[in-house]
């Protein structure tokens, strides 16, 4: 009885290993939740980078479709992705970059040694908007609509292609 009492611990390990086993064997690692997709931009006001002063990261009169990305000085995919961003700026697209758990005068440093790719820079400290917005890991990029409306979402650094396929769904 000793002996069974004993092996106990390590049949519950096992256990745990086939659900958890189970359960990744199903998952599908490609599928990426786009639940905000279709539906209006959090109501979120967020501090500007260089006054602290709120804003809304809906902007409202947009006359046409813009960005909203998601990045962190910390985030070593984000650096892979700012030559696509900094490509998107010259080409004309607005893009809201928002520093994502990340301090301010780290995201100053970021943006002052690779360059500013945005019409606005506003930071969510807390990741308060990230909950908001869906953001499961940086960077993550929206698409929005004139008309406040998420209209695609990538995950991951955007690439020249996948850039271009996100404003597509603009059209």
């Amino acid at each position: 009885m000793k002996r069974l009492v004993a092996l106990l611990p390590l049949g519950v390990l096992i256990l745990l290993a086939v659900l958890f086993a189970g359960y990744a064997l199903k998952r599908d690692p490609n599928v990426q939740p786009r639940a905000l997709v279709g539906k209006p931009v959090p109501a979120v006001s967020l501090p500007v980078l260089e006054t602290g002063r709120p804003e809304p990261v809906l902007q409202s009169g947009a006359e046409a479709p813009y960005l909203v990305n998601f990045f962190a000085s910390w985030c070593a995919p984000c650096e892979v992705e700012h030559p696509v961003l900094m490509d998107l700026k010259a080409r004309g697209v607005a893009i809201i970059g928002i520093g994502y758990k990340d301090a301010p005068a780290n995201t100053e440093a970021f943006l002052g040694r690779l360059g500013d790719p945005f019409s606005q820079r506003l930071v969510d400290r807390d990741g308060r908007a990230g909950l908001e917005f869906g953001v499961t890991g940086v960077p993550e990029t929206y698409l929005v609509g004139a008309n406040g409306v998420i209209l695609a979402k990538h995950t991951g650094p955007l690439t020249a292609d996948s850039a271009q396929d996100l404003l597509s769904k603009a059209r």
